[in-house]
């Protein structure tokens, strides 16, 4: 659809190419001007960009704040009384933080618009990472200490009687994002402006994240997360950047006329790099409706209706990842995928056409990352907006597509790639269904001479056919009559059936994102080595090239240096520079400390320091005392069967239930532990839920029970966000990373927990694996089976008797009652316990009693805390190659072919 230019009034606006798109209007204003939401009719695709004239002198002939403490100090003060409006002489924490950020951002646009007008002049290939989630978490500390500001901003707020610690706790995190994927999208962020590389993120400006949890009786409750109740001083708005987005209708002659549209308007996040000048940017999209409110139907008293429209638009943009569970569900999830991607593609297209008239120049001037299978509707996106907007032709549009878009996936499990039915898909997507069916089309006719050519030379070789797993290529439930070369490439198809249900028909969006991009990748070895031999195995037998690694990092930048700051100058202060917050690797010489047992005694303290931090935040919001001499036993992370925190408290209620078999002098021999909870069950995830409601009631019983008192402390932290896990990891001791082998796409919470010196107990999945590489297997603690074995074990699961006793104990203990409602807990014990009713598909039976071993082996070394402490000072040595900075460095060169821009010092 066509987009609606409104005109330019904003200094950063990106009027700029998609060389290097500048954000920098040629006469800009110091600061956005707010608008009314956009509701004008859609301008024809081609226009170029409005460049309205403004009385606003060129940036060059702005005054650029000051940053001493004296004029910080004054600016927070101004901006508390004119942007604020509140008096300078009587202010609050929150009113003091509000000014505070208000200064931050000027600084920030101020830099970012020399980095885009920079840009903008040398012209460089640009990335655009395309991401259903960015979890950003705060942004103030990230903003000061990113600028090289943290000194001068802490005495003077120390001068207005706060600290920067003191404020940034009134910001509310950004609820864009939930687990892993959205973390790592963040961290991808900064390291993507860390290491100067031209790139900006494009997403979906959530209104309400996906929910605010909390626990009503020990279950999780959900509610609106309104983060935006205060404003958002980190976002600039951009009325006048608004994207026509079609949905429903049919197609006549080849043209797509959409029944319902909406505008995906934008708003700028300012992302700054550290160590360098550049800053670049999050660009997220909000759905508004083209007409807000129809005064017809209102005057006819039918005032639902006149707010229809308004309702379906802004649902789009409501809530990350929306239950599905129902039809409206299901069409708005897809319908968000192709709003954020239309968006960007189309706001990629518009800063192409401002220099550029070739689009054969595209791929030389931008290349797009899809984070997972969310943004994969790019590929007919971008098809469609080539033929039908620009006019070229299926070969050229196509070529240019798989030349711009790159893939990275994110699981192993064939059932959590998206596969939209086509009866929904053509519903809502008309024109990009006939796109899809197309390149489907041509696809298998490609690769029919060699399906037929295989299936001729099967008869000659079958012997070695007999020997292979797959004895034929032509499936075996191929009916009668069935052509048997369509019958072989079926399994090639974008467009599949579907296994559970007979007759109909699905589009695998994984499949068509392999076929339609220049490469595809994983993010951890083991797990690009499974996708390869699993559920891309046919496309990599095709396409071994496309296939690569990526092996996901975090930012050092928030996950060390910003949330452990006691470990952050004990770690400078022993290697001698801060070096290495933007060069990891440089914390290998820790390694030759690692025994210095001066060292050990003040890294411990700074572990107790956290300890006693977040025992503090226990205890203020779930009541729970819990003992710092205790070890910090942690699984933080979003709740799924295949992550098995169930396994874990398994382990626990086994752990509860010897301690009260013991005598009193037995029980001087535990390791007293405090296991700490959290994360969020999905809305529709019946098991997660049950999950937490383990946790909790496991927790009233063991933390009231008087005979175990201190030696066991079971919580659950409601609402885990990215500001409480940079208080937990800090001080955790222990931290569990147990999936079932070959089941975690790497897993980004280990690196974290890695980085601040937390001993890992966990499965040789995902990035796990390189972990064990960089520190040494023997540093760890591992269990459980290999991947190579897991679908065998799966397959005889359901004979499996070698049931530990211990395990029974625990099964038995929860059909009790022993932790309250039996009934209620029926069904999860079942789920792992009764294989007439399930399949224990995770094999938590299987690895309890290796998993138990490897329990026993952590409590033996807790006790020499010399060793541990060596081991926890070696873990934060050998974390170098897991920063982003390495990642994004890895991508730069292999995938994105996009070249480092560094804006230099004015």
């Amino acid at each position: 659809m066509p987009a609606t230019r409104l005109p330019v009034t904003a200094s950063l606006i990106p009027h700029s190419n998609s060389r290097r798109a500048s954000l920098v209007q040629h006469r800009p204003q110091a600061l956005p001007r707010q608008a009314n939401a956009v509701s004008a009719p859609p301008a024809p695709m081609d226009v170029e960009r409005s460049q309205a004239k403004t009385d606003s002198l060129p940036v060059e002939h702005l005054p650029h704040p000051k940053n001493d403490p004296d004029s910080i100090e004054q600016d927070v003060l101004s901006k508390v009384s004119y942007t604020i409006g509140a008096d300078p002489k009587a202010l609050t924490t929150k009113q003091t933080y509000r000014g505070l950020a208000w200064t931050v951002r000027e600084r920030l646009i101020d830099s970012f618009n020399k980095t885009q007008e920079y840009w903008k002049s040398k012209d460089p290939k640009f990335v655009y990472y395309l991401s259903a989630e960015f979890l950003m978490g705060r942004s103030l500390t990230n903003a000061v200490y990113n600028l090289g500001l943290e000194g001068e901003y802490g005495e003077a707020i120390r001068k207005l009687g706060y600290s920067l610690e003191d404020l940034q706790d009134q910001e509310q995190n950004a609820s864009l994002g939930n687990g892993g994927l959205g973390r790592l999208a963040a961290c991808f962020m900064d390291s993507i402006a860390t290491t100067d590389l031209p790139g900006w993120g494009y997403g979906i400006r959530y209104k309400y994240g996906m929910f605010k949890q909390g626990l009503d009786k020990g279950f999780q409750s959900m509610a609106p997360d309104i983060w935006l109740s205060a404003g958002n001083p980190w976002e600039v708005y951009r009325p006048e950047l608004a994207y026509r987005i079609g949905f429903y209708g049919e197609v006549k002659d080849g043209k797509w006329i959409p029944a319902e549209s909406v505008n995906a308007v934008a708003y700028d996040n300012p992302i700054p790099g550290f160590g360098t000048n550049n800053v670049t940017n999050l660009r997220l999209f909000e759905s508004q409706p083209v007409n807000e409110f129809n005064l017809d139907f209102f005057n006819e008293g039918n005032f639902d209706e006149a707010t229809q429209e308004k309702r379906r638009a802004e649902d789009i943009s409501a809530v990350l990842y929306p239950n599905d569970a129902t039809d409206y569900g299901r069409e708005l999830r897809l319908k968000q995928q192709v709003f954020f991607v239309s968006a960007a593609i189309q706001d990629v297209i518009a800063r192409f056409k401002e220099q550029h008239s070739d689009f054969n120049e595209l791929p030389n001037k931008a290349v797009f990352t899809m984070n997972d299978t969310h943004p994969t509707i790019a590929v007919a996106e971008l098809m469609r907006l080539l033929i039908d907007q620009e006019g070229l032709d299926w070969d050229n549009a196509w070529a240019i597509t798989t030349k711009t878009l790159a893939f990275t996936n994110h699981t192993v499990m064939p059932e959590a790639l998206e596969k939209w039915p086509v009866k929904v898909m053509t519903k809502l997507l008309p024109r990009h269904m006939e796109i899809i069916s197309k390149i489907d089309s041509i696809w298998k006719g490609s690769l029919a001479d060699r399906v037929k050519a295989q299936i001729e030379a099967e008869p000659k070789a079958e012997a070695k056919a007999a020997a292979s797993e797959e004895s034929s290529l032509v499936p075996e439930d191929t009916e009668a009559g069935e052509d048997p070369v369509d019958a072989a490439l079926a399994k090639y198809g974008i467009i599949c059936e579907n296994p559970w249900e007979k007759g109909v028909k699905l589009v695998n969006m994984a499949f068509m994102a392999v076929i339609g991009s220049k490469s595809t990748n994983g993010v951890a070895a083991i797990h690009s080595d499974i996708i390869k031999h699993t559920i891309f195995k046919d496309f990599y037998e095709i396409y071994p090239e496309k296939f690569q690694n990526k092996t996901n990092g975090v930012t050092p930048r928030r996950w060390l240096a910003y949330c452990n700051p006691g470990l952050r100058e004990l770690i400078t202060k022993t290697l001698g520079s801060n070096e290495w917050i933007k060069h990891l690797e440089k914390l290998s010489g820790l390694k030759q400390h690692a025994e210095d047992k001066e060292l050990q005694a003040q890294w411990r303290a700074v572990k107790q320091e956290n300890k006693q931090r977040l025992a503090k935040y226990i205890k203020a919001n779930v009541g729970v005392d819990v003992p710092t001499n205790a070890m910090f036993d942690v699984q933080i992370k979003r709740i799924h069967e295949y992550k098995r925190q169930h396994l874990n408290m398994f382990s626990i209620i086994n752990r509860y239930l010897e301690i009260k078999a013991a005598s009193p002098e037995e029980r001087k021999k535990f390791v007293p532990r405090v296991c700490v909870f959290g994360g969020k069950a999905a809305s529709a995830y019946y098991m997660a839920k049950k999950m937490i409601r383990l946790v909790t009631a496991v927790g009233e019983v063991v933390n009231n029970d008087q005979e175990v008192g201190d030696l066991l402390k079971v919580v659950f932290l409601p609402d885990y966000n990215v500001s409480l896990a940079e208080v937990i990891i800090p001080a955790a001791e222990l931290s569990h990373h147990i999936s079932t082998a070959g089941t975690e796409g790497s897993g980004t919470s280990n690196m974290k927990f890695q980085m601040n010196g937390c001993l890992i107990l966990g499965t040789m999945d995902g990035a796990n694996v390189e972990i064990a590489q960089e520190i040494g297997k023997e540093n760890m603690f591992v269990f459980g089976v290999d991947a190579e074995d897991v679908p065998r074990l799966r397959e005889e699961r359901k004979d499996f008797k070698d049931y530990d006793p211990r395990w029974v104990k625990v099964m038995d203990s929860l059909l009790a009652g022993q932790f309250g409602d039996a009934e209620y807990f029926q069904d999860l014990v079942d789920n792992v316990n009764d294989m007439t009713k399930s399949n224990d598909w995770f094999l938590l039976a299987n690895d309890f009693a290796d998993y138990l071993r490897a329990q026993k082996d952590v409590d033996e070394l807790y006790k020499d805390q010399d060793e541990w402490t060596r081991r926890s000072i070696l873990y934060t040595a050998s974390s170098g190659f897991f920063s982003s900075d390495r990642c994004i460095d890895d991508y730069a060169r292999e995938i994105w072919e996009v070249e480092p821009v560094a804006v230099p010092s004015s």
